[in-house]
């Protein structure tokens, strides 16, 4: 009997869920089968692939023909590069401890590979959902700014407003002087005749002064007439 290693679709719609079996090669594709060796699930980044190693390769080494997707699978998972081991084994090319050293360091380099891969699409995930937020937070800037700018006036009509505002304030300015000036104008003859006052009154003062030298020189000479009639009558 011709066996065949294919996948079983399960899950629904636009979501496929495939289980990996060993059926028989007239039979169809989600019928009866003989035993499920693993499952394949599509959905996820990179695919999630669970399979039962030590079935897989004996089935493999019994002459089970997989389909292409199944051996894809089974290459990534490194049950076909077991089996060209075992057969370079068999043939004497290697040993059995050379055999497990290289399928260990291949295991090692595909398991790397697998959680670099992971990681870059992790690091990618994330990029993309900052480059989304920032995308985000700037078109809420411009709606912003765009709301600020339609509730603001134009520029020119609060220039003209500022203007009108101002030009009272020049008004008075300019007012303010004329009026100190004219303060000064009227204060300033008052100033004049106070200091005119002292100098009319000063020939007054002269006079004053002079009065009673005068008198003091109208005395002397009576003063003289009486001192010289006591020598006239003695005479």
């Amino acid at each position: 009997m011709a066996t065949k290693i294919r996948l079983q679709r399960h899950g629904k719609k636009g979501s496929p869920f495939y289980y990996i079996v060993v059926a028989d090669a007239r039979a169809p594709r989600d019928g009866r089968f003989i035993e499920r060796l693993g499952s394949y699930n599509p959905n996820t980044n990179p695919a999630t692939i669970d399979i039962n190693f030590d079935k897989t390769l004996d089935w493999v080494n019994s002459g089970a023909q997989p389909t292409d997707t199944c051996r894809a699978i089974l290459s990534y998972k490194g049950v076909l590069y077991k089996k060209h081991l075992e057969g370079g084994v068999k043939k004497g090319a290697l040993t059995e401890e050379q055999a497990v050293a290289k399928f260990e360091a291949w295991l090692e380099q595909k398991n790397s590979k697998i959680t670099g891969k992971k990681e870059s699409l992790t690091t990618a995930k994330q990029d993309a959902r900052k480059a989304a937020l920032a995308a985000e937070a700037k078109k809420k800037e411009i709606k912003a700014a765009s709301i600020i700018a339609k509730n603001t006036p134009p520029v020119e009509e609060a220039e003209v407003a500022e203007e009108e505002a101002e030009i009272p304030v020049a008004v008075a300015e300019t007012e303010e002087p004329v009026a100190e000036v004219a303060a000064v104008e009227a204060e300033a003859p008052v100033a004049e005749e106070v200091v005119e006052a002292p100098v009319a009154e000063a020939p007054v003062a002269e006079a004053e002064v002079e009065t009673p030298a005068t008198e003091a020189e109208a005395e002397a000479p009576a003063a003289e007439a009486e001192t010289e009639t006591p020598a006239e009558d003695a005479e």
